[in-house]
């Protein structure tokens, strides 16, 4: 009796409506295979394409109780970013997204809450067998220095925000053969000068930084893009052409597609045009 009252709970708690208000999470669950299961996302879940057929209920900062309320959730998963909510009744699970290692620990939390760790486990193999194999692709060559900036005032050189320590952004940029040179931030996102660019001279440049829509790059915008950079004709990275124009969600958001995202880094820090 008390075996099949196991697995009974665990097979009530693998039938939650869940509500996920982040886009991480929502990857999870679909990559874990509860795609189904989810019934409200926000409205910066782009991914995958199906997901955009689901209730949206607001954003990180201002998610809406109502909305939530009304679809009658049985699971709510947030992360650090997200204003806190609450239902009575309705189970809390809570994501990390600092570095590698909190993505896993996040998959894990997600699994289960949904009652079936092993979930977790498998995805987490797979993570780790592809960025292993990036990694040993890279090992043994020369790291060339790369910055990737993650905000400024658009159509500007000002305002610019890139990538520091302590974030999984800087440990895929390492794994893909770059040296990010400003890891040594005291900050995971610090705020940066031309300056600091002229001095720390990257060979790379890797840009996001006025991007609203992460669905695409499209050529004119690339065009802009390194007529800006243009200004900084001392700087390697410019002088031998290597500034790049990103915008997709792999590189913002902290889920299963960070293994893309560290190819893409590869692509562009190792010149495979």
């Amino acid at each position: 009796m008390r075996f099949f009252l196991m697995l009974l709970a665990t097979s009530l708690l693998a039938q939650q409506r869940v509500v996920s208000l982040a886009p991480s999470a929502t990857e999870m669950l679909y990559a874990m295979g509860w795609g189904d299961r989810v019934v409200g996302v926000t409205v910066y879940c782009h991914f995958p394409p199906q997901v955009r057929q689901k209730a949206q209920v607001g954003s990180y900062l201002k998610p809406s109780l109502e909305a939530i309320a009304a679809l009658r959730p049985d699971l709510i998963i947030s992360d650090p970013t997200t204003t806190k909510v609450s239902l009575p009744g309705v189970a809390m699970a809570a994501i990390e997204r600092r570095d590698l290692v909190s993505i896993e620990r996040s998959a894990q939390s997600i699994a289960k809450a949904m009652g079936e760790p092993a979930r977790a486990a498998a995805l987490v193999e797979r993570m780790r067998r592809d960025l292993g194999a990036v990694r040993k692709r890279n090992q043994g060559r020369a790291k060339r220095k790369a910055m990737f900036v993650v905000g400024r005032n658009p159509g500007q050189l000002t305002g610019l925000v890139v990538v520091g320590r302590d974030s999984y952004l800087n440990e895929l940029i390492e794994l893909a053969g770059g040296q990010n040179i400003f890891a040594d931030a005291p900050v995971s996102y610090p705020k940066i000068s031309t300056e600091d660019i002229l001095a720390r001279q990257p060979d790379v440049i890797i840009d996001m930084g006025d991007m609203a829509d992460t669905d695409a790059v499209q050529a004119g915008h690339l065009a802009k893009v390194r007529a800006l950079y243009s200004k900084l004709p001392q700087v390697a990275a410019v002088k031998s052409g290597r500034v790049f124009a990103v915008a997709s969600d792999i590189y913002v958001v902290p889920g299963p597609r960070v293994v893309e995202a560290a190819r893409e880094f590869e692509r562009m820090i190792q010149g495979k045009r």
